[in-house]
């Protein structure tokens, strides 16, 4: 066969495939549902994170998969709405954050898959029924907000040893928040600390907050990772400053305010990684009830060395050794 024949056969080749794709149509688009509470920026941040990840295992955003999001800024009496709009949509799996947004979205479906993404204790919460076999449509990650406000309380003892007491800010409307307010009270008590409890149910809540611990004189501020606290934490971080108030922060580097002085948890980063593979195998035919849940394995500690100098801090040397950030 020469040159010529073998170009000729080539060709159509080429063609007849051409014309099958075209027969076949598109690839599909897989669609992704995404359901928050926390801030829009934040948020897209976070996504941003996922959606690198899902490109290395080969789900491209408006190419093979398209993500839907939706936040409801802080405001956990707009979830259900939220839920049952994205519902509506017949995603292929919704990703969610906090306990209160599942729950929503559970209400919603009982067939679209769920992926949990830096969620609280969804076993103690009823989320799921075993963490290991979690049954139903949900799987997920979970966020161990509890142990990271412990620690972070016990680092900013070790920070600041005369601290005598400190304000915990709580949105009695997340039902994740009793549990944390019993443990800490207990913590704080144990460090030699009173725990002044700090209650918002919305943004209209937070000049009573401060004037509150203004007037209890209370000697620092500790944030959990609750939508609503960490949408108003630059305020926060604000009436902080003015009072010459150490902050510490439940939360990633990104969370800790300018003026704030050191923060802990889990990496945004291993998250981000976790959700993609979720969404990966769930995609490929997995399905939730079968997917054990993960819980993350790195932490990072942050220090705000030109906030402590403004308070009149100084950092004890083992403390700095021990911060994966150290802001000089």
């Amino acid at each position: 066969m020469d040159r010529r024949s073998l170009v000729k056969i080539a060709a159509s080749t080429l063609v007849a495939l051409s014309s099958d794709l075209r027969a076949q149509g598109p690839a599909t688009m897989r669609r992704i549902g995404f359901l928050t509470v926390f801030a829009r920026a934040d948020s897209e941040f976070f996504l941003g994170l996922i959606r690198a990840d899902l490109e290395r295992l080969g789900w491209v955003d408006g190419r093979n998969i398209v993500l839907e999001v939706r936040t409801t800024e802080g405001r956990n009496e707009a979830l259900p709405p939220f839920a049952a709009e994205l519902v509506a949509q017949a995603p292929d799996l919704i990703l969610v954050q906090t306990v209160p947004a599942t729950r929503a979205l559970m209400q919603a479906t009982k067939t679209i898959p769920i992926v949990m993404v830096s969620v609280g204790n969804p076993v103690e919460h009823g989320l799921v029924a075993d963490y290991r076999k979690p049954g139903g449509n949900v799987t997920g990650s979970i966020y161990p907000a509890d142990e990271a406000a412990r620690k972070l309380l016990q680092l900013l003892k070790e920070a600041a040893p005369r601290l005598r007491s400190v304000a915990l800010f709580s949105n009695p409307g997340n039902e994740a928040a009793a549990p944390m307010v019993r443990m800490l009270r207990a913590d704080a008590a144990a460090l030699g600390m009173q725990l002044q409890v700090v209650e918002v149910l919305g943004k209209g809540d937070f000049e009573a907050a401060f004037a509150a611990i203004r007037n209890a004189n209370t000697h620092s501020i500790l944030l959990p990772p609750e939508p609503l606290i960490v949408n108003n934490r630059e305020a926060i971080a604000a009436f902080a400053q003015t009072h010459a108030l150490p902050l510490a922060v439940v939360g990633a580097s990104r969370n800790l305010p300018a003026s704030g002085l050191m923060a802990f948890a889990p990496t945004r980063a291993e998250y981000a990684q976790i959700a993609a593979r979720y969404v990966d195998r769930i995609l490929k035919g997995a399905k939730p009830s079968d997917l054990a849940i993960e819980q993350p394995t790195r932490f990072e500690l942050v220090i705000n060395l030109k906030s402590a100098k403004a308070l009149g801090l100084a950092i004890p040397q083992a403390l700095l050794l021990r911060a994966d950030e150290v802001i000089q």
